[in-house]
């Protein structure tokens, strides 16, 4: 009855059901890593999924993670069956944190195409030292050693039931929650786990491991296994993996019934079980008496026939894994249809004086909302928690607190906010780089030094994300010494970063974003991890690549407050279409503060060439697009035109346009590789009439409006 061994098709699922585990490992360990233990709930889900990821890699014949997961699944069964005093939690939390890295390593090496290879050796003579630790400390406080925890390598058989006075017989039936993922890989787990103790095991579906279709049928009519042991139910149970089980039913049966089981299966028949109809114990029947309802039943089915199982209804699928290029083509293709949109809607056609159209225009409305809700739907779908990330920031404060010495707590808020994924892919290093610098540079190695200030002696670290007017923020605020003005200056002036300008002629917010020009840094001594300023322009850099920017405040003595300002999508972004001559341009609508008409005598030109704008008593940076990119054949009197009043990062400036043509939603589209970049330009679109449009930049255009 051996199956032919095949992992085709499994490989994702099982990549992506070991991931989410470690995660939730993280999450278990980073919780409670400064608790004096673990609870028997943590030690009892650790264990799991433990055993989960050891069964799992064994199937798929990844040996050397098999070992290590066994390993640590050995240390939290003794510390299960034992409950020892005077384990060494914290050095515990780093056992488990070197296993968690070295399957996240070897994970990576499958995700990428390379086989998982890592020696396994140094590793596994670590844990064994620390699991002979805990059995010094069980014996020596008078506990008796539970049984090992064996384990075999991953193999189908079955044993010539040999039955004895205390053999027992079992019926035992899983049904998996809708949405349990490899279902078939999880009914193997039960079976690997169960052929420990069984002197003889049979299960159906049978071809769990070679037909993938088996998962289907596990998750709608269950999973169904016949055991013969010497063990009671109280010792059965702990051994199935229920993690993901809606239920279990578990039946002590007859040797009669057991036996008609076996020949079913040798016969190459099927098991067919009839669900209990009634609670009260059946009756003693001889072999002459008839099955009555309630009784265990097995059946030979015909060949070529179906099966038929106990639920009669099959459970759907209520969640599906799609793979990620997929959904960029689907939202390559939503882009595509809002500008077809645009052009039907907007086709010059159209425009001809004294046309009805009201038809047309009801179903354009119909259409227009349907494209909306489309757009929305799919948007949603890309949209992913921040969770993940966060988890990693987690781990890092962790890590990095440990190596320097310093007590540091992280709170984390708002970390259900949903960003899409290729934001989260380009935020994940920035944000990594600043809860770095905040432990490194941000928290005080003195408590003495926090004492003094009246602050508490353990350092805080607070992760916050907020969803705001089409825009995520994500703070990383600390509470230790803060940015020092006057330091920054003078670093900055002493690497020839800022000329020969005074300190006077500098904002606070300006002198804190120094911190952010290539080359600077405060950091006397070099080490493993960045100085609050290293490497800041490629934070920034990395930030705005997604259109975001970085926000910096901080207090001297009290702490710094980093907050990166992201978009919830780079794909389609609400803009509006101006016109400057013949050229158009599109501006992000959360960048327009005000359009406003005003006079040439508004305008103040500096002897210098320089122009600005005075509007009710302000004075604000002025330029003229036409100018800056040398357009021709444009009207550049104030009068005829417009002005329109952008805000960046808390700075105004204004530009003059001719004309405000419509807000639309616009498809973002990349400026061509071969054509030279241009400040100020941040990519294109096509407009509903075929021509295309420019998309400015607001962040350059200011930016550059204020060096000037």
């Amino acid at each position: 009855m051996a199956e032919e061994f095949n992992t085709d098709g499994m490989l994702d699922v099982f990549l992506y059901e070991s991931g989410h585990l470690l995660e939730n490992l993280e999450s278990i360990i980073l919780e409670k890593q400064n608790a004096d233990c673990f609870d028997d709930a943590d030690i009892n889900e650790i264990f799991r999924i433990m055993h989960t990821i050891k069964g799992s890699s064994g199937i798929m014949m990844f040996d050397n993670i098999t070992k290590v997961t066994h390993k640590l699944e050995d240390v939290f069964y003794y510390l299960r069956e034992s409950h020892p005093e005077n384990v060494p939690h914290m050095e515990l939390v780093e056992k488990v944190f070197s296993v968690s890295d070295f399957v996240v390593g070897e994970l990576d090496k499958i995700k990428d195409g390379g086989t998982p290879d890592t020696d396994e050796s140094s590793l596994l003579e670590e844990l064994d030292g620390f699991l002979s630790h805990i059995k010094g400390e069980i014996k020596e406080q008078g506990i008796r050693l539970p049984r090992e925890n064996k384990s075999e390598e991953p193999k189908q058989f079955y044993i010539t039931p040999v039955a004895s006075e205390d053999s027992h017989f079992y019926r035992i039936v899983i049904h998996y929650r809708n949405d349990t993922m490899m279902s078939n890989l999880r009914a193997y787990s039960a079976t690997y786990a169960l052929k420990e103790v069984a002197e003889e095991l049979l299960y159906a579906p049978e071809d769990i491991i070679s037909n993938e279709d088996s998962a289907d049928v596990i998750l709608a009519e269950g999973f169904y296994m016949l055991l013969q042991t010497k063990c009671s139910k109280d010792e059965i149970l702990p051994l199935v993996d229920s993690s993901e089980a809606e239920k279990i039913d578990f039946d002590e049966i007859s040797a009669e019934d057991f036996g008609r089981g076996v020949s079913a299966l040798s016969a190459g028949g099927s098991i067919i079980i009839e669900p209990k109809k009634e609670e009260k114990p059946a009756p003693k029947k001889t072999n002459n008496q008839p099955v009555v309802p309630g009784d265990y039943v097995v059946k030979t089915k015909e060949t070529g026939k179906g099966k038929t199982l106990a639920k009669n209804q099959p459970k759907k699928q209520s969640i599906v894994s799609v793979n990620v290029e997929k959904m960029d083509i689907l939202m390559d293709l939503i882009g595509e249809i809002v500008i077809a949109e645009a052009a039907v809607l907007q086709n010059p056609d159209l425009k001809v004086p004294g046309l009805e159209l009201d038809n047309f225009q009801k179903a354009a409305a119909q259409l227009a909302k349907i494209t909306t809700d489309l757009q929305e739907a799919i948007m949603s779908m890309r949209m992913m928690p921040l969770t993940n990330v966060f988890q990693k920031m987690r781990r890092i404060v962790f890590d990095v607190s440990r190596k320097l010495g310093k007590d540091i707590d992280l709170e984390v808020i708002g970390e259900n906010t949903e960003v899409d994924k290729n934001i989260i892919e380009h935020i994940s290093d920035p944000l990594m780089h600043l809860v770095r610098n905040s432990v490194d540079h941000g928290i005080e190695a003195d408590p003495g030094m926090r004492t003094e200030l009246g602050k508490p002696e353990r350092g805080k670290i607070t992760l916050e994300a907020k969803n705001e007017g089409g825009k995520v923020y994500i703070s990383v605020r600390d509470d230790g010494k803060g940015l020092n003005k006057e330091k920054l200056y003078e670093k900055a002036k002493q690497q020839g970063l800022i000329g020969d300008k005074q300190i006077t002629d500098f904002s606070d917010s300006e002198i804190y974003r120094f911190i952010t020009l290539p080359g600077f840094s405060t950091k006397e001594v070099v080490t493993e991890y960045s100085g609050r300023g290293v490497g800041m322009d490629v934070v920034v850099k990395d930030i705005q690549s997604v259109g975001g920017r970085l926000e910096i405040d901080s207090e001297e003595g009290f702490g710094s407050e980093m907050t990166l300002v992201i978009p919830l999508t780079l794909a389609i972004i609400s803009g509006i279409v101006v016109e400057v001559g013949k050229f158009s341009f599109v501006l992000e609508t959360t960048s327009v503060k005000e359009f406003v008409k005003v006079g040439e005598d508004a305008v103040v030109k500096e002897p210098s060439g320089e122009e600005y704008i005075v509007l009710r008593g302000e004075c604000y940076p002025f330029m003229r697009l036409s100018d800056r990119y040398n357009l021709s054949e444009v009207n550049d009197k104030v009068d005829d035109g417009i002005v329109v009043v952008l805000e960046h990062e808390g700075r105004e400036a204004c530009i003059l346009i001719d004309r405000l043509l419509q807000e639309q939603e616009i498809v973002v589209k990349p400026i061509p590789s071969y054509i030279k970049k241009v400040q100020g330009l941040s990519g294109c679109t096509q407009l509903g009439d075929g021509s295309i449009a420019l998309i400015l930049d607001v962040a350059g255009l200011v930016q550059n409006e204020e060096r000037s």
